[in-house]
């Protein structure tokens, strides 16, 4: 059924103003055959009640990770999200807000931004954070930008063959429209060998894909080495306990925000992170929130330093990223400013615990890990004799979502499974787990 609010007298008016004589001569410069010349054919409308039952029916084919534990990672993991941080989210300021251009409307919406910032730079170990990216991989693509500009005559991006996939494929694109090249090697030894005057930065993930804790502080070696630029993709629940990448030397500490008070929602939308040391605060892409004062001596919050072609010169600009899914990183400001410091350590600390029970549990039953001396905190990778896409169909059969096969995304990786763990996995869960991985195996 067609839904069209004006009148006939009223459609009759508008095509005499414009001096047509049906709605079909506003179509005419598209040829007749991509024109669509019958009703869609849909269903007959159904009533309120009956399209509630229909949508309720199609809702209850999903399964989420409150029905079932999840032992999925890679970027994206179950956390548990206090009930205050989707209640506060949801006020009606913050989900109807726009832009804050003009301050002295805009206080509160400026507040919450630059508490995110204080958060997001004292988590990374860098002199300011702006607010904020699409999602991690971006974030990533966006200082892979950075590094180029600033070192204008250099074209290389070499990234550690750890970096997440999805960020590494980002960075190649983004390369391709600015002639630049992105080389991937597979350990310090082969980055080492590639390093030159031509490098811009480096880029490594911490921990990397496969859950391991190194390489990062040689890799920000050897990138200050050849005067290029080293950017570290983080995971920000692991900040609570592990030393932050500026603290190590790295300019740029991007990631991906999910972790932080955001629900999985099947992919997205999340937010990125992006923070940077003093040297190039004046190229941060997207937006930054100042502490000002006003005639009076009043503290208050501005937009500061702004990179969007929306407000300066396009020459320039460093950036044209127009949105900062404020509303996601609001969700993540709710959820440190609960938690603390404190309670951060303790959710790592606690999937930290629990990843180690499986790990070693997994072993007993001759599910090992590749590297068995590499440390790791709560997500790690293991070897699998078999098709891990049939054990993952085999653990969905018994209410479990299984980890991710890696070889989906590297040659390299294959045959290895990786799991994640986090504070809402119990003992329980692990067990089960085991059982039904040895059971698959013994089939």
């Amino acid at each position: 059924m067609r839904y069209i609010p004006h009148t006939l007298d009223e459609r009759q008016a508008m095509l005499e103003t414009l001096s047509i004589d049906s709605v079909d001569a506003l179509f005419q410069d598209i040829p007749e055959k991509a024109r669509l010349t019958r009703p869609l054919d849909l269903p007959p409308a159904l009533t309120e009640m009956e399209l509630t039952r229909h949508l309720t029916g199609l809702a209850a084919k999903n399964v989420n990770v409150t029905e079932m534990p999840s032992f999925l990672g890679g970027g994206y993991y179950d956390r548990f999200i206090p009930a205050a941080v989707g209640a506060l989210a949801s006020r009606g300021e913050f989900v109807t807000s726009y832009t804050p251009y003009q301050a002295e409307l805009s206080q509160g919406t400026l507040a919450a931004i630059f508490e995110f910032q204080s958060m997001i730079q004292s988590l990374t170990g860098t002199y300011a954070a702006q607010a904020s990216m699409y999602d991690g991989a971006s974030a990533v693509g966006e200082a892979a930008l950075l590094a180029l500009a600033h070192k204008s005559k250099r074209n290389r991006i070499v990234a550690l063959r750890g970096t997440h996939p999805d960020s590494r494929q980002v960075v190649a694109t983004y390369l391709n429209g600015r002639g630049g090249e992105l080389v991937v090697v597979d350990g310090i030894d082969e980055l080492h060998r590639v390093m030159d005057e031509t490098v811009a930065g480096v880029v490594a993930q911490y921990p990397d894909m496969l859950g391991r804790l190194t390489e990062v502080q040689p890799a920000i070696d050897a990138a200050h080495l050849v005067g290029a630029l080293a950017i570290v993709a983080a995971d920000p629940v692991s900040l609570a306990v592990l030393k932050p990448p500026g603290d190590m030397g790295a300019d740029i500490v991007v990631g991906e925000g999910q972790p932080l008070g955001n629900h999985m929602n099947y992919g997205g939308p999340t937010f990125g992170f992006f923070a940077v040391q003093e040297p190039l605060v004046r190229k941060i892409p997207g937006r930054l929130v100042g502490a000002a004062q006003d005639a009076d001596g009043r503290r208050g919050f501005v937009l500061t330093l702004q990179a969007r072609e929306q407000h300066i010169r396009r020459e320039k600009a460093t950036s044209n990223i127009c949105s900062n899914h404020s509303l996601n990183a609001l969700m993540a400001t709710i959820y440190l400013s609960l938690l603390g410091p404190e309670g951060l350590r303790e959710v790592a600390v606690l999937s930290a615990q629990m990843a180690r029970y499986l790990a070693d549990r997994l072993a007993e039953v001759g599910i090992a890990r590749p590297d068995p001396d590499a440390p790791f905190l709560y997500e790690f990778a293991v070897r699998v004799p078999g098709d891990i896409k049939e054990l993952n169909r085999a653990l969905w059969q018994q209410g479990i979502l299984g980890g991710m096969a890696l070889g989906d995304w590297e040659p390299q990786w294959q045959g290895l499974w990786q799991l994640a763990v986090t504070e809402r996995r119990t003992k329980e869960d692990c067990d089960r787990l085991v059982e039904e991985v040895s059971a698959w195996m013994s089939r």
